[in-house]
Order: C-alpha cells, then sequence, then structure tokens
C-alpha cells in the first residue's frame, strides 16, 4: 500500500515518514514500492568546497576523503530487517453457528484470526558502542513482530527494541555482541551550508551503498519538510536517499555522523533530510534510561501574525479578538488545565519573547520550549490588549495523546 501524506510518501501502517523511509512490501508483493523515477543528481559546486588531503591506502594508492571516511564509519552501519504478521478475522456474518457449520468452521463459538502473510521492511541504522546499541528511525521499526539486524561482514544478530519516539522519529535496539565498531559523533549545530555531507546506507536492499552532496541547509522545521506532526528541526542534504536509508548516518568530511538520514520530498529530487545527531542522541538517551522520550509541552495553538493575518482575524468577529500587532506569535487557544493555562496564558496574548530571545514564529517559539526542561521556568513575553507583560510557564510533559 502507498498513500501519500503532504508530499511525502507513506510505505504501509508501519511507517510514518517516506522518501528517505525504509520500505515496506507484503509477501504477495514482487518487488518493493519505489517513489524515484530518475536518478538523482548533485550540484557541480561541491567541487568549490575545500577538499581534505588524500592519503594512501596498504597498496599505495591515493584515496580521498569519501573513501576515507566510508571504511571509517562503514563498519558501523547496518541494514534492519523488521517484519510482523498480518492476520485478518471472519466478517461479522459468519460467526453464527449456522454459517459457521455451513463454511466447514463446525461449532466453535470463537474465530480464530486468519494468517494473511508477512509484511517486512528493511531501513538502516548505526552502531552507537561497542557493546551494541544501535540507533534508528522509529518508522523502520514501529510495530515489528521481530528485528535483525546486518552488519556490514554479514554477521546477523535478532535486535530487540529498546524504545520508540514517533514524535522525534526515533528509535534505538540493542543487539547481544561486544567489541563491534562503532561511529564517531560530530557536530550538527555547526553546520555551514555547502559542507560535504556523505549518506551510508541500504537503499532499496542494496547494502552499503554511499552517495555523496552537500549540506543544503540548516534548521529546516517539520512544516516545511512536510512533516508537521514532528518536532524536529531537519537538516536538508542534496546526497541521494532512497527508500531503505532510513536510520543510516549523514557524515561530514571527516567521517563523523552529523545526522540520521530520514525522509526526502516525493515531489523532487536532490531534497533530502536528516535528523540532526544532537537531537537522535537527546532522545536515544533517554529511550536507552526508560524506554520512551520526554517532550517539553505547553498546551496552546499558535498562528502567525502578519498585517494580513491581523486583518482577517479581526473582521471574525465569532473569535471575539482584536489584535493590535503586525507580527509575533499569537495564540488562538489554550488547552485546559495546561502548563500554559496554569501560568496564565490567555487567548488573544501575542507572543513576542521566549527565553529573552524576540520571536517572529511559532516554529521559533517550539524550538524554544524544545530546548527548556520539564518542570523548569520559561520566561514567556507577550502583549495583552495592548501592554507587554511577563508570564512564567513551567513546561509538562507531552501527552501520549491530544487531549
Amino acid at each position: 500500500m502507498k498513500r501519500s501524506f503532504n508530499k511525502l510518501v507513506i510505505y504501509g501502517s508501519l511507517l510514518v515518514v517516506g522518501g528517505g523511509a525504509g520500505f515496506w512490501v507484503s509477501k504477495s508483493q514482487e518487488k518493493p514500492v519505489t517513489i524515484i523515477e530518475k536518478p538523482q543528481v548533485y550540484s557541480e559546486a561541491i567541487s568549490k568546497v575545500a577538499v581534505p588531503p588524500l592519503e594512501n591506502n596498504n597498496n599505495n594508492q591515493k584515496i580521498n576523503f569519501i573513501a576515507q571516511a566510508v571504511q571509517k564509519v562503514g563498519p558501523a552501519v547496518v541494514r534492519i530487517d523488521a517484519s510482523r504478521e498480518l492476520t485478518s478475522s471472519l466478517p461479522n456474518k459468519f460467526t453464527q453457528p449456522f454459517l459457521r457449520k455451513f463454511f466447514g468452521e463446525g461449532n466453535s463459538e470463537s474465530v480464530q484470526p486468519a494468517p494473511r502473510g508477512v509484511e517486512r521492511g528493511t531501513g538502516s541504522g548505526f552502531i552507537l558502542s561497542q557493546d551494541g546499541r544501535v540507533i534508528t528511525n522509529a518508522h523502520v521499526v514501529e510495530g515489528s513482530d521481530k528485528v535483525t539486524v546486518t552488519l556490514k561482514d554479514g554477521q546477523i544478530y535478532e535486535g530487540k527494541v529498546v524504545g520508540v519516539d514517533p514524535v522525534t522519529d526515533v528509535a534505538v535496539l540493542k543487539i547481544e555482541a561486544n567489541n563491534l565498531p562503532f561511529v564517531t559523533i560530530g557536530r550538527a549545530e555547526a553546520l555551514t551550508p555547502g559542507e560535504w555531507a556523505i549518506a551510508i546506507g541500504n537503499p532499496l536492499g542494496l547494502d552499503n551503498t554511499v552517495t555523496v552532496g552537500i549540506i543544503s541547509a540548516i534548521d529546516r522545521s517539520s512544516s516545511q519538510v512536510g512533516v508537521p506532526d514532528k518536532r524536529v528541526r531537519f537538516i536538508q542534504t542534496d546526497a541521494a536517499i532512497n527508500p531503505g536509508n532510513s536510520g543510516g548516518p549523514l557524515l561530514n568530511g571527516q567521517g563523523e555522523v552529523i545526522g540520521m538520514n530520514t525522509a526526502i520530498r516525493a515531489d523532487a529530487q536532490g531534497l533530502g533530510f536528516a535528523i540532526p545527531i544532537e537531537t537522535a542522541q537527546k532522545i536515544a538517551s533517554q529511550l536507552f534510561t526508560k524506554g520512551k522520550a520526554d517532550h517539553p509541552y505547553l498546551g496552546v495553538h499558535m498562528v502567525n501574525l502578519s498585517p494580513q493575518t491581523k486583518a482577517d482575524i479581526n473582521r471574525q468577529k465569532s473569535l471575539d479578538l482584536v489584535i493590535t500587532e503586525d507580527e509575533g506569535v499569537l495564540i488562538v487557544k489554550v488547552v485546559p488545565n495546561s502548563p500554559a493555562d496554569k501560568a496564565g496564558l490567555k487567548e488573544g496574548d501575542t507572543i513576542v519573547q521566549v527565553r529573552k530571545k524576540t520571536i517572529r514564529t511559532s516554529a521559533q517559539v517550539q524550538e524554544q520550549v524544545d530546548k527548556s526542561e520539564i518542570g523548569q521556568s520559561l520566561p514567556i513575553e507577550v502583549i495583552r490588549n495592548g501592554k507587554k507583560k511577563s508570564v512564567v510557564v513551567k513546561p509538562g510533559v507531552f501527552p501520549d495523546s491530544d487531549e
């Protein structure tokens, strides 16, 4: 099954984000689903970026920095195969005793689910520590019954899913092994557009595939990427990413992991997105420690203000709001009993500062909330009825479901 969501492709019910996603196929399908119709092309501008010096390999042949990075990290990149059994029950009308007898089910008082086959998916991941801690995307393993992890040298291990966080699309596994190769972690927060980007993964089941490009942009919001339900600021790259790359590492020119490949836009070429490694590591640490990740939560619905937005809102008498600001972030709803409600934030307040940083978009508000600590004071400055007012909110834990 394939369906689109905000121009990203979702593969089967186990997947959340597509494009860079692992791909899922039923046992009856002959070929994996693919969304790329033309080969990826990366910019010739990368030739203008400074290239690290070449080194010699064992055969005294010079190898470039890309090959060096791949040799360094490749052994720690794994293939993740996940599967789940699909079942179905008989329709209600066939549960009557007479019909069960007619269809050869006897007089049994219960109907057992009938097997329908197995759904399988393939993605990527990378090893964080020599004792077998592995990180990947949540949509690669979420809902699976069985997970296997295959190393570059062919060794296969059973993977135990330790924790899954759909909010950031991060998951962690544990395999029982020691002295494993593991990656070196870099810094995504220090990236500059135009730097080299190297992706390693298993696109469409082609193990240990290497692609190269540049960092196209940083700090892309989840709304810009097309997955507004995720709480991530993405790295954009033109290194080719395909189904099966999900969960694999994005490297800098020194072979350090700076991100985890996650998605592409299905309607474009050269638009891949990765979760910054700082975000992935932070969530992974929580998942390994307690099996889940907690996210700071205010409990407000917001809209970005502009002169046009202000005019539109003021014309809607049903909202009972009079907006005087041309910019900032308007609170249009406060969730009852939420941290925002308890702190005194109100519908019609315009957020202009969070943690003493000027705010112009709701994405900037969310970014500051994500950087805050649950239960710790978060100063917010709003404009209410034309006057500035300071409010201190103590973020709570993001609820498991919508209130």
